[in-house]
């Protein structure tokens, strides 16, 4: 299933170079379709890292990764959505970053968490990474409304306290937590923060790695 939705998705994007300059309304709608088969295929991946989980069989790959590579990949994958949304989205790294850590997970963590954005943004997003107290930081800014409550409140939290139903997945959110905590180093594990403000007044996300 999930190799079929990455060639629906490549397939949509030779679509979109296609049809650009002839319909406008076309574009936008496969943007949208677009953006939906991502969040399938994110969930798929994250569905995939849960049952790992309970398993005991979630090993990390480790290696070391630039970060402005891993930003712009993720900024790559979204484009046709957020140029139909006129979306202005904005990359910030300290030079020549890099970082240990699993790939895989950490790029899918960060799509999620972008995909999610692309939704409830007004109109800006900004992508910074550097580094904090001898960890990596990752932070995602929007100038949407701004995280509620209650995801404050419970943004380190179990599974049964997030609410699945809500706009901003708790699905999401739970797996961002699961693989930031898998990623430890000299006694310290990774973690997530939200808050609201930021650069552009809305919901900020963060990601901490050791």
């Amino acid at each position: 299933m999930k190799n079929s939705l990455c060639m629906l998705i490549q397939s949509m994007d030779m679509l979109q170079q296609d049809l650009a300059p002839q319909s406008d309304t076309a574009s936008q709608e496969l943007a949208r379709i677009h953006y939906e088969a991502s969040r399938l295929n994110t969930n798929l991946m994250q569905l995939l890292s849960l049952y790992r989980i309970e398993k005991d069989q979630l090993p990390l790959h480790l290696d070391e990764y630039f970060i402005e590579d891993l930003l712009e990949e993720v900024v790559i994958k979204n484009e046709m959505y957020s140029q139909q949304k006129h979306i202005a989205v904005q990359v910030e790294t300290e030079n020549h970053l890099s970082w240990f850590f699993d790939n895989d997970l950490v790029s899918n963590l960060i799509n999620d968490m972008f995909v999610n954005a692309l939704r409830y943004s007004s109109g800006k997003l900004l992508l910074k990474a550097g580094t904090e107290d001898g960890q990596l930081c990752l932070e995602l800014h929007d100038d949407g409304a701004g995280f509620p409550d209650f995801m404050l409140e419970n943004n380190d939290s179990s599974m049964n306290q997030f609410n699945l139903a809500a706009g901003r997945t708790g699905l999401g959110l739970f797996f961002a937590h699961l693989i930031a905590k898998a990623h430890r180093n000299q006694g310290r594990h990774g973690r997530i923060e939200l808050s609201n403000g930021g650069r552009y007044g809305g919901g900020v996300f963060r990601l901490l790695l050791p």
